[in-house]
């Protein structure tokens, strides 16, 4: 199978129920940013040497795989065929446990923080806010997404903020307060 098809050549994609759009349509648009938030992702792993980061980071790039493929089935054709290709309640619940346990690392916050610190912390901080981007346009799409996916994605954004500052402060970098 070659990577280059030409069928965007015209500048449309097709869905998962195989359906032509404009690649400038708001659905393709959502699903472009969590791809993005996806590479953003690969980025701070390559940055980031922390063995249970890299391991949670790579369950949620998974997840945002199947995200993605939620967004790109409006019509709810992979529901029958591809179990991987769907968040969960368990997902969102797997999240808000992992955010309790990084924050025991950390001292409490009492002021907003700058973003920024290590590569790998700042980066994260990156992440997080194409993470607020993509459920920005997410929330925005017609028909409305199953509010499951909303879910995920803002539970994520705050875990990557966790993350960033868990990963600065286990790197001795300390936090620069606004």
């Amino acid at each position: 199978m070659k990577i280059y098809t030409r069928t965007g050549d015209s500048g449309e994609t097709a869905l998962f129920d195989n359906r032509r759009v404009s690649k400038a349509d708001p659905r393709v648009d959502a699903y472009g940013e969590v791809d993005e938030l996806n590479a953003w992702l690969g980025l701070v792993r390559s940055a980031c040497s922390e063995q249970d980061i890299d391991e949670t980071l790579v369950h949620i790039q998974r997840d945002l795989f199947a995200v993605g493929a939620q967004l790109a089935d409006p019509s709810e054709k992979l529901a029958n065929r591809v179990t991987k290709a769907f968040v969960t309640d368990a997902d969102v619940e797997r999240l808000e446990g992992l955010i309790d346990r990084f924050e025991n690392e950390l001292a409490p916050l009492t002021r907003f923080i700058l973003a920024g610190g290590v590569a790998a912390g700042a980066s994260l901080h990156v992440a997080r806010t194409v993470c607020r981007r993509a459920e920005r346009r997410i929330v925005a799409l017609t028909p409305a997404p199953d509010l499951l996916i909303v879910r995920y994605i803002n539970r994520l954004s705050d875990l990557l903020f966790v993350l960033a500052r868990v990963v600065n402060h286990r790197a001795g970098q300390p936090e620069t307060e606004w």
